[in-house]
């Protein structure tokens, strides 16, 4: 069953590589606890129960949200370079 969750990341990576507004609606803090979640998970089932299945499986869900994190970095770094409005077009004064 949690194989399966996997997929349910790609709707959320595709939002945030998608999103025009610096990926504003990811929260930083939120999946930055689920990594937190998954890596002590990884941690769990090779030092604990020499498990490498579920490790792999959560190693994955880690890897997710790695992607979602860096991708949302790299909008909003890229949106604050953006100007918020536009310079208006030049006039030349032809005559």
């Amino acid at each position: 069953c949690n194989s399966i969750r996997v997929v349910a990341y790609l709707p959320q990576i595709h939002k945030a590589a998608t999103d025009k507004h610096g990926a504003s609606s990811i929260s930083f803090m939120t999946w930055a606890l689920f990594l937190i979640a998954h890596l002590s998970t990884v941690a769990y089932a090779l030092v604990n129960r020499s498990d490498w299945g579920l490790a792999t499986c959560f190693s994955i869900n880690a890897l997710c949200c790695v992607a979602i994190l860096a991708i949302a970095y790299w909008k909003r770094r890229s949106a604050r370079r953006e100007p918020l409005y536009a310079a208006p077009p030049a006039i030349s004064a032809t005559t």
